[in-house]
């Protein structure tokens, strides 16, 4: 970091959830097992997918990798939260955060993308049925998949080293749990001029670019699907694509909450709250979403189950 001849902090303090001491061991409580099935559930259904032959397509590679991420992105923030909450400690390393940050904005961004590659598999099947299997090859998808880590990688690497120029010499307190890009910023004693271009810009190809890209996508299949006079085929089509637009409408209404909508009260208070929902609620609900709207997430699970009680 360029220190400008000056001394710079050396570690940061948290100030946690905006709750009473009083409180702290029920949410204590909360948020482990909110974690718990965070990991489990994801999990459940990256091995799911590995195990069942018939889910071996490019809707559930999107998902498997999807799951994977989920995990990582909660497990960037959960587990300080939940030693700080422990332990009665604030204080987080200058490495540490820049680390937690890194890694934040790399799975954030890598949600993002992978929402869309999700999309546009949504788009070929339901709009190209006929050429599905060509225009959905095993190359595309882990292409797709690729980009989706180098971009956001990129992403992630380009906002750390233009936060690791900053010095911080006027405060060391975040009002938050995590260390956040936005509130790292505001506590900055330098310019940070360049770092709110960048993200002005970032975020526009990562956040915004994918959003259009899924409405679009899902405008096509609305159009199609309205074409069609079976009942039937326009239910399937909203049971497939359901589950995903389910987590697609959390993820993006969370973001939108945290950053387009404005607030009346304390902002810090409520960014700290829309960031719990966005890091830690979003991707618990995920393998609900996926395995009580999804049959053949259902059905590989009642398969597994079945082999392993007749085994026993």
């Amino acid at each position: 970091m360029r220190r400008d001849n000056q001394s710079s902090v050396s570690e940061f303090l948290l100030l946690g959830l905006p709750i009473q001491p009083e409180q702290q061991g029920m949410y204590y409580a909360l948020f482990l097992g909110m974690y718990l099935t965070t990991v489990l559930g994801n999990l459940l259904i990256i091995l799911l997918i590995r195990l069942d032959s018939r889910l071996h397509t490019p809707m559930y590679f999107f998902l498997s990798h999807l799951a994977l991420t989920d995990i990582s992105f909660s497990s960037v923030t959960a587990p300080k939260m939940l030693m700080n909450m422990l332990t009665q400690t604030q204080s987080i390393s200058y490495s540490g955060c820049i680390c937690q940050e890194f890694f934040f904005l790399l799975f954030a961004s890598l949600d993002s993308f992978l929402l869309t590659s999700m999309a546009y598999d949504r788009y070929v099947a339901i709009c190209h049925p006929l050429h599905y299997t060509r225009m959905m090859r095993q190359s595309l998808c882990f292409l797709l998949v690729l980009v989706s880590w180098v971009l956001s990688f990129a992403t992630a690497l380009l906002h750390t080293l233009l936060l690791a120029r900053l010095s911080f010499l006027r405060s060391n307190t975040l009002p938050h749990f995590f260390c956040d890009l936005s509130a790292l910023l505001k506590l900055s004693s330098s310019d940070t001029t360049i770092n709110q271009l960048v993200i002005l810009i970032v975020g526009s190809v990562v956040i915004t670019l994918p959003f259009i890209c899924i409405l679009v996508s899902y405008g096509h299949i609305g159009a199609t699907i309205l074409r069609r006079t079976s009942i039937k085929v326009i239910y399937k089509t909203f049971s497939t694509c359901g589950s995903h637009l389910s987590v697609v409408s959390l993820y993006y209404g969370a973001i939108i909450g945290l950053y387009f909508v404005p607030s009346s009260g304390n902002t810090n208070d409520k960014d700290v709250i829309v960031s719990v929902f966005y890091s830690l609620v979003t991707p618990m609900v995920n393998p609900f979403i996926y395995s009580l709207r999804n049959r053949d997430i259902k059905g590989a699970l009642r398969n597994i189950l079945t082999r392993a009680t007749f085994s026993v």
